[in-house]
């Protein structure tokens, strides 16, 4: 993460507040609300790119069943073999 800071005013429920500081106290406040932030940050992210894939896969699907079927006789071949 980058080391500058930049100081925002946010406004937070009271008792949210009350339970970060017993948790860290009130001198490692903004630590954890940075790393809450970041962990957020990241899992948004990474939801925001599964669904991207899966997108992205759906789109592929028909095309790979059509190329998945002009080839099926060439996969079959030499089966019977076995």
């Amino acid at each position: 993460m980058n080391t500058q800071k930049i100081r925002l005013n946010v406004t937070l429920p009271k008792d949210l507040v009350n339970m970060v500081d017993r948790m860290t106290g009130a001198k490692k406040r903004s630590m954890f609300i940075a790393e809450a932030i970041e962990l957020k940050v990241k899992q948004t992210q990474k939801e925001i790119l599964e669904k991207q894939l899966a997108e992205g896969y759906q789109a592929c699907q028909k095309e790979g069943l059509d190329i998945s079927s002009e080839f099926e006789v060439a996969d079959l071949e030499g089966w019977d073999e076995y």
